[in-house]
């Protein structure tokens, strides 16, 4: 529900209300409902609040789209978001759908303004999303993908008559931007990996929070999942940490991937104490390691 701040909730109740059960001809479970969620753009401070609507449905987490932005930009340590969620006023994670930007505030619309990072900011971008997708908070995650823009009203790819363009396609799967102007965000190998490892992991706890100074962290997701985040700009991270894997050698999702047995990336090689020897340069860098980029 575009601008839903702009609508009176019991409004939006009576508009829910009255909608019919999903068809179960079309695949769909016997008795389903819609399911709904709502735009509210609210920092705080505003009349109309988030919490206004979050009975009717999912809302739009914008705090969360600012805050991320402020940490991953060095505004903010990342040992700050060891109590990511709910005591950085957001929604409960149940309710809220989270996103590093969306087509608004990547232009500037909306709420955020300077702080939020879009795929201009790409290595600073990539560890933001790959720190949503990795963390528990937000049942809903929504990963952006655009077309690269100079001016914040520019359209889509077209052509000469108005008709957008289509997407052309590198060898390795994601969008020859240059040449189409598409982005693809989606398809960067480090954010579709991650999306596998969210799939992965999404019931597990996270657990065995580890910090070391201001700017690296690491955390894993009960024992089905491991990341590791380096922000600091002149300092190698160092560090033997409690993964919570099974013992065996994994595979970085992030620099590289799993194919058959062998790895083209970092490999991590976790003992039978679930501990492991991280190594990773200076920042903005991220390792990811879980279930099914297991090798050995």
């Amino acid at each position: 529900m575009d601008a839903a701040k702009h609508m009176w909730p019991e409004d939006l109740r009576a508009i829910y209300g009255s909608l019919k059960l999903l068809n179960a001809k079309h695949g769909f479970s016997p008795m389903s409902r819609p399911y709904i969620y709502q735009e509210v753009i609210d920092l705080g401070g505003e009349p109309i609040k988030k919490t206004d609507y979050n009975h009717l449905g999912a809302v739009t987490e914008f705090v969360f789209s600012k805050a991320i932005g402020e940490v991953f930009r060095g505004k903010k340590s990342l040992k700050s978001l060891k109590n990511w969620g709910p005591d950085w006023s957001m929604l409960p994670s149940e309710d809220a759908i989270v996103f590093v930007d969306n087509h608004d505030n990547q232009r500037g619309h909306g709420a955020g303004g300077a702080d939020i990072l879009t795929y201009k900011d790409a290595d600073l971008y990539k560890a933001a999303v790959a720190f949503m997708l990795a963390h528990p908070y937000g049942k809903v995650t929504r990963v952006m993908s655009s077309y690269s823009f100079d001016n914040s009203d520019q359209g889509p790819p077209a052509s000469k008559d108005g008709s957008i363009t289509a997407p052309t396609f590198l060898a390795n799967n994601q969008c020859g931007t240059e040449k189409s102007g598409w982005v693809c965000e989606h398809r960067w190998s480090e954010i579709h990996h991650m999306v596998k490892f969210r799939n992965t992991v999404n019931n597990q706890p996270l657990a065995n929070w580890w910090e070391n100074g201001e700017n690296q962290i690491a955390f894993s997701r009960g024992n089905m999942g491991f990341v590791v985040f380096n922000l600091e700009l002149d300092k190698d991270l160092q560090a033997n940490l409690q993964t919570g894997l099974p013992k065996g050698v994994y595979c970085d999702i992030i620099s590289g991937r799993k194919s058959c047995n062998s790895c083209t990336g970092l490999k991590v090689m976790v003992g039978a104490d679930g501990k492991a020897d991280i190594s990773l340069a200076k920042g903005p860098k991220v390792l990811a390691i879980y279930a099914q980029s297991k090798l050995t």
